[in-house]
């Protein structure tokens, strides 16, 4: 599949319009000059040689050399990398907190005005663009109430944990949670809303089972019955949504970093299509493929805990 990937990724720039020796060179650089840029970038060489140089330098762990800062590309994407992640698993932890609660409460209030108002509410988020649901964010808790920073990124996670457990200093742990809020609130929005709508459903679908009905005779509590049995075998749909859309979250990571000026990898692919920069936007988009094959991976394994009759080989 990363074989795939990565040759589909190469053959784009094939189709792509633009050189990028002309970007590179002044604007009243001579032929010659933009020949010795192309010479010098490896672009004077036939596609087939491009390709085969790019997959040695993979097997190494080169993603080749940025155009347009001259630099390693692995190394700009190590260290923009953390602030992705950090934005990507915040986003993650909050939409879980908000939509397995709110699946219960709805499946278990079927029917009824709070059922309503929770479905309502996650068709509006499903509907709603999270990069406009940004900009109003900002609006309202940045600009208007100054409550919040309207972007960027002072303190990365590890960095405030630092300060805080080896100096007491808790400044670096508020303004990091202070700057993750808003992204993280805004690229959850839509995760929010699809895991309720799925919780909702899958709670439903258990809540009718026959065993359902057999653990409340025997006299279990309506919470056991609910959380241990019903909502663990409404999981594995859930799992696998969550597990899909990784993808997603780094892709729409990489409007909302653009939104919140978030020192992460999407701005550093957006800088590399707007330069033309091919390595960059390769690699950007390597690492996003590897997430999702990765995450995949985990989400198999993870049927074999959710559900003993599922054997993983």
């Amino acid at each position: 599949m990363l074989f795939a990937i990565v040759t589909v990724l190469f053959s784009i720039r094939l189709i792509y319009p633009g050189d990028p020796a002309t970007l590179i060179a002044a604007p009243d650089a001579t032929e010659e000059v933009r020949a010795a840029v192309r010479a010098d970038l490896g672009l004077d060489q036939p596609m087939y040689i491009q390709y085969f140089e790019y997959l040695s330098g993979l097997v190494q762990g080169d993603l080749g050399i940025s155009y347009q800062t001259g630099t390693a590309v692995a190394t700009q994407i190590a260290t923009r990398l953390p602030a992705t992640i950090e934005l990507a698993v915040a986003a993650t932890v909050i939409s879980l907190a908000l939509a397995i609660p709110f699946g219960v409460i709805s499946a278990t209030n079927r029917n009824t005005r709070l059922d309503s108002v929770v479905t309502t509410l996650a068709l509006v988020g499903v509907s709603t663009p999270n990069f406009w649901f940004g900009i109003i964010l900002v609006l309202l808790f940045a600009v208007n109430i100054p409550f919040f920073p309207t972007g960027g990124r002072e303190f990365g996670f590890i960095e405030s944990l630092g300060y805080l457990v080896f100096q007491g200093n808790l400044y670096a742990m508020v303004t990091w949670l202070s700057q993750m809020v808003l992204p993280a609130v805004t690229l959850g929005t839509y995760y929010t809303a699809l895991l309720t709508r799925l919780t909702r459903n899958g709670m439903l679908e258990e809540l009718g089972q026959l065993y359902i009905r057999a653990t409340r005779a025997k006299g279990l509590s309506e919470t056991l019955v609910l959380y241990k049995h019903a909502l663990r075998n409404s999981l594995a749909p859930l799992i696998t949504i969550l597990g899909l859309q990784v993808g997603r979250l780094v892709g729409g990571a990489v409007v909302i970093e653009e939104v919140f000026y978030w020192p992460g990898i999407g701005r550093l692919f957006i800088n590399g299509v707007r330069n033309l920069d091919w390595p960059m936007v390769q690699g950007t988009l390597l690492l996003t493929a590897a997430a999702i094959v990765v995450a995949n991976i985990l989400v198999d394994i993870s049927y074999t805990t959710l559900n003993p009759e599922v054997e993983y080989q």
